[in-house]
């Protein structure tokens, strides 16, 4: 169990519990999955590029991912149905926190000109996306062998039923939000 995933069920579950009034422990919001995306609409010329976002997201995440096909043609951007246009991850459990906790501790800190997360980035389920321009702030690329920056987005999904109770969890949980 990672150190994020201790600290939760120790801790700020009850915490979490006492804070927003809830009656059972079950119906405190928690992390249920963390999802990576990251399109690449040049694929479309060029499928090497979406190999090598597929690489460095298996180094960023750990697990490989799977790709994504465009559903429909689309005569001006050269796009047909089905063809590569992206790359997802979908982590759960240990892998989750333990990216979670990467994320909070080394690659956020790293990123240029930060003064803390946007709060207005929840979907209104309780659900917050956050967009990172480049990959270059995780530590586990290697510089020397990016050939261009790829952005993606990464989408935390919480069991909180509304925005309020999922920004309770995450900064609770450490999140470097705005106030």
């Amino acid at each position: 169990m990672s150190r994020v995933q201790e600290r939760y069920n120790k801790e700020l579950r009850e915490s979490l519990k006492k804070d927003l009034k809830k009656e059972n422990i079950m119906m405190v919001p928690r992390l249920e999955k963390i999802v990576v995306n990251s399109g690449v609409g040049e694929a479309t010329q060029n499928i090497k590029l979406l190999d090598k976002v597929i690489e460095e997201l298996t180094v960023i995440t750990g697990q490989k991912p799977s790709v994504r096909k465009a559903r429909k043609s689309i005569a001006t951007f050269r796009l047909r149905e089905g063809m590569p246009i992206g790359a997802t991850v979908t982590m759960r459990n240990k892998r989750m926190y333990e990216f979670f906790d990467r994320l909070v501790s080394f690659v956020i800190p790293r990123i240029k000109d930060f003064r803390g997360l946007s709060p207005k980035s929840f979907d209104g389920r309780g659900n917050y996306t956050m967009a990172i321009k480049d990959q270059l702030v995780f530590p586990e690329i290697d510089y020397n062998k990016v050939d261009r920056t790829n952005g993606m987005s990464i989408t935390f999904v919480t069991s909180a039923f509304n925005d309020a109770d999922a920004l309770a969890l995450l900064k609770k949980m450490g999140f470097p939000l705005r106030d």
